[in-house]
């Protein structure tokens, strides 16, 4: 990792920079995809799918027997582990869940909100080298608890042009029937546009590498939502001398193993440890099975020494982290001045794991500097909210003159004049 003692203000727009590829150097392929699959539907998704994943495929949606079979082939410690998850998230999650009460703003005047699940939702769960199966209880829970009436779900194949029986398991354990076997581009497309075998969803869920961010944006070009650009993942870990090193470089390793393309960044006002945890990393680094991947995100990643703690708390909303660890003796200090973070985790023993499997708390989040302006997907990210408003004969004649002179006042007659209408009918009653 890179160091930087104590970096001036000026220099914090290029030391909070992303190692990621622009979004413009993306967009020509994204939208070659996008244009052959609204031309050539499922022909195209599979000309892609062989193109970038090299498996050949005739069927991409999974038949019921695989789906069936898959419980079969996970050991029973993992499937008691994934259902443990399950009840926290599900648990954390049905806690968002409230209706708001019906407000009369004023007499003869009520108002109120009702929210409504979205109803088709595309669920994108990342594959290649890692399933992220965990993902599906992320989003196929929320999805079950806001009331969607048609989830799908997307996930590349593996080299044999299947999906790990994990993957199936969970998907089935959360409710979920339609799963393709397609990832990137071609499946967040096919979702956006919908083909013969995929459906066209309202909205897309799911973090992934740049490719998917960029063509989860493409995607809004045609009528379609997306729950925030989310991916490559990243995370940034505050200490100071209460924190423990050995923890701090298991913590940055857990998001370097991610993918080259990650990023995690070391803030502390504890001068010595950015030798220490250089020195943790090194020794956990050898030992991990992903290696190679883990050392090429180190590449992109930094750490940064301040002498205050305010310093310190400035830059780090600067940079606004997906993952936020903090592992401070002044907790409440950093806690009270969170601006920008995706998800927060609090103390020695808090890793960004258990976020991201089981505590309870949603793990797809705003990448790339968007939890400045994004929130990470909770239950209200699958629904939508309606209002309402009812107004009797005494509300709109205690009503009916301030909107009036508004709407004349804004040279809009036609509204003024709908207001009238009723109070003229009104006054002749009297």
């Amino acid at each position: 990792m890179q160091q930087f003692i104590n970096p001036s203000f000026d220099e914090w727009n290029i030391l909070t920079e992303r190692p990621t590829a622009s979004y413009e150097d993306l967009e020509p392929l994204v939208a070659e995809v996008f244009e052959a699959v609204k031309k050539e539907g499922d022909q195209a998704v599979r000309k892609y799918t062989a193109q970038f994943d090299k498996v050949a495929l005739e069927e991409v949606r999974v038949g019921a027997q695989a789906i069936n079979n898959a419980e079969k082939l996970v050991p029973e410690a993992l499937k008691a582990a994934i259902q443990q998850a399950k009840v926290n998230i599900e648990s954390f999650h049905k806690a968002q869940d409230y209706k708001m009460q019906q407000l009369e703003t004023q007499k003869g005047v009520v108002c109120w909100q009702e929210k409504k699940p979205i109803e088709k939702v595309g669920l994108y769960i990342p594959g290649g080298s890692a399933p992220l199966f965990s993902t599906i209880l992320m989003l196929a829970i929320p999805a079950q608890i806001a009331g969607c009436k048609e989830i799908i779900l997307c996930t590349p194949p593996t080299q044999e042009g299947t999906v790990p029986p994990v993957v199936l398991y969970t998907a089935q354990l959360c409710g979920v029937e339609k799963i393709y076997t397609i990832g990137g581009i071609q499946a967040i497309a096919a979702m956006a546009l919908g083909t013969a075998t995929i459906p066209k969803v309202y909205k897309i869920f799911g973090p992934g590498n740049q490719y998917v961010t960029v063509a989860k944006q493409w995607a809004t070009r045609y009528q379609v939502s997306i729950d925030m650009p989310a991916g490559p993942s990243e995370l940034l870990v505050a200490a100071d001398a209460t924190a423990n090193p050995a923890f701090i470089a298991a913590d940055l390793l857990s998001q370097a193993e991610h993918g080259p393309d990650s990023q995690v960044l070391f803030v502390t006002t504890h001068r010595s440890f950015l030798s220490e945890v250089t020195a943790a990393l090194e020794e956990q680094l050898n030992a991990l099975p992903r290696k190679e991947i883990a050392a090429q995100a180190l590449k992109n990643s930094k750490a940064f020494y301040f002498e205050t703690n305010q310093q310190a708390i400035d830059f780090i909303n600067a940079y606004g982290p997906e993952h936020y660890i903090v592992c401070v003796e002044n907790e409440a200090l950093y806690l009270e001045q969170v601006r920008n973070a995706g998800s927060v985790f609090v103390g020695n023993f808090t890793p960004e794991s258990a976020g991201d499997y089981a505590s309870g708390t949603n793990h797809t989040l705003p990448t790339n500097g968007y939890a400045k302006h994004y929130s990470g997907v909770n239950l209200d990210s699958f629904r939508k909210a309606i209002t309402f408003q009812k107004i009797s004969k005494e509300g709109i004649q205690l009503l009916g003159n301030t909107i009036e002179l508004m709407a004349e006042a804004e040279g809009l007659q036609a509204h003024k004049n709908a207001v009238r209408i009723r109070l003229n009918t009104l006054e002749n009653e009297i």
